[in-house]
This record gives structure tokens, sequence and C-alpha cells, in this order.
């Protein structure tokens, strides 16, 4: 067992979260996740693995203490606005109560080009969610002004997990069909980070926060058009994909969330322009999207239609 821990990671049920925690056990780390019930299926899934289980809720900040007590590092991660302000209010009460436990090392998951927000096409007219691209750039900068000795922020693009259940049947229902239907522009550039990917780069900055600290890293490992995505899809699973590229009104139409189609929309008029060799000196390998479907065949046997 390596010496350096416990490390307390939010979201541990989740993608990010829940890599993040295998990559650390994997390493030989003591992890402790968050959980809300910690009878939960998820929450006795990571116990199974070894996790130490807290009970906390980030709508309780006063319960976020005796999970944050003795550790050494804290992977932040929030969900999107739920209409109360839950993004903002959750990452800066994490951040104050990780402060006021003297946690010294904070890895915090954010999104990619938040800083070029107020350059976007479109901003001024309120063409993007300005609620959402604020709430980030506040978080971010809570921790970098949180008087931690380290911190670390990540910043991925499209992560891979969209395609699978559960999400996959809200954002991309057609798949089931055969079809990739999305209003990404047939040529518009999408980048591509897997969830393991993300895991893989917050254990290594946690385990390692001398060199990790102050890095500001942008995560994508891949960039591929959506007519790539679909033919990658469908030559590793042996099945026939097809990608449409539609106009915003037809994806609505479709069915895919309002919030979910300005996003896509946002990577044709804004888009992706990570600089993918800027991550090689880091040495953390990702995986290609091609290694990614054929990691998760199971799941999408259950959504793709066979050939």
């Amino acid at each position: 067992m390596n010496d350096l821990g416990p490390f307390l990671i939010v979201g541990a049920t989740g993608t990010q979260g829940g890599f993040t925690a295998r990559h650390l056990l994997r390493a030989g780390h003591r992890v402790r996740a968050l959980v809300r019930d910690p009878a939960a299926e998820k929450a006795r899934a990571l116990a199974g693995l070894g996790v130490e289980l807290v009970r906390g809720d980030l709508d309780d900040p006063a319960s976020l203490a005796p999970a944050l007590e003795g550790a050494a590092g804290l992977f932040s991660v929030q969900r999107p606005d739920d209409g109360t302000d839950s993004e903002l209010r959750h990452g800066l009460g994490l951040v104050e109560a990780a402060r006021r436990a003297g946690v010294r090392h904070v890895v915090h998951s954010s999104v990619c080009h938040v800083d070029e927000r107020e350059r976007f096409p479109g901003w001024a007219e309120g063409r993007w969610d300005r609620k959402y691209w604020d709430d980030k750039a506040a978080v971010e900068d809570a921790v970098r002004a949180g008087g931690f000795a380290r911190w670390t922020i990540l910043r991925p693009s499209f992560i891979l997990q969209n395609l699978l259940p559960p999400k996959v049947a809200v954002l991309y229902p057609q798949l089931a069909e055969g079809r990739f239907l999305t209003p990404i522009a047939a040529d518009a550039p999408v980048q591509l980070i897997a969830g393991e990917d993300i895991g893989r780069f917050a254990a290594a900055a946690l385990a390692d926060p001398e060199r990790f600290a102050g890095a500001t890293l942008e995560l994508a490992a891949e960039t591929m058009t959506v007519g790539e995505m679909a033919a990658t899809l469908g030559r590793v699973l042996g099945r026939e994909i097809v990608a449409q590229s539609v106009g915003p009104d037809e994806a609505l139409a479709a069915g895919q969330p309002a919030k979910w189609v300005r996003s896509q929309e946002w990577i044709n008029e804004a888009g992706y322009h990570i600089d993918l060799g800027a991550l090689a000196p880091w040495d953390v390998p990702l995986m290609s999207f091609a290694a990614w479907i054929e990691a998760h065949r199971g799941e999408f046997a259950s959504q793709v239609p066979a050939a």
C-alpha cells in the first residue's frame, strides 16, 4: 500500500470520479469516496474494491468535514447546474470546506476552452449558456485562489461516455437505429477524451502533486469528424452506422435535449482546438476511439443494432 493518501474523490460513483478512484487503487493508494448513500449499489461496488465510503452531501457543506479530514488530496467535479445554482454552490462550498480541512492539493475537472468563453462567436449576443461557462470559470478561479499548497485543473473535451448507456438514450437515441444523428456539422472537428483517461490524468496528478502543481491541462486524445466517428464505431463493432448531420430544429424534433443541442452547435461555431501534442510530455497514456469502443463492446451490444 502506498503511504500517500487517502485521497478524497467527489463523484466516485460517476464517470470521472469513478475512473480516478480505480486508477488510484490500482496504483496502491488509499481512496475515500464522498457518497450520499453508502448502501446504494454503486457505492457498495466501490467499497468492494477497497474504497472507504464517507457519507456526505454537497448540498450540506457541514457534512463534508469528516470526508476531508486527513485527506492528502481531493478530486473535485460537479454536475452542471440543475436550476438551483447547484454547480456554483457545490464547487465553491467544496473548495471552502477543503481549505478549512487543510487539504494541500486539489485536482479539479472543469471544461475545455472556458477561459476563452468571452471570445466565442456570439457570446455578446447571448448565443451560449453563459451561466454554464461562467460557473465553470468561477469554480476554477476559486480553486486557484483557495490557498492550497498545490492545485491542478483538468479541462476535458467531448467525453466518450456520452455514447454509452444510460446517457446515450437521452443524447443520441437514434444510435439504437444505426444513425449517429447530431447537429454537429459534417466537417466540424470533434475532440474526444475517454472518461478512463480523465481519471488517469487525475490519478497521476494526485499521486505526483509537485509535478502537476499549477498545471491547467486541456484533455483530448483524438480529433475526428462525426462521419469518422460513425465509421470507426461501425468498423470496430462490425455494424452499419451512418452519420447524420442535421439542423438544430431537426435535432430537437428528434428528441435531443435543448441544452445538448446548443452545446453541439457550439462545436460548429466556436469549437475544439486543443493542442494534442501538448499532453505528450506528461507521459499519461491515452486511449484511441477505436480502443475505447473495443473496451466497451458489451455496452454497445445493447444499443447498436446488428448488421
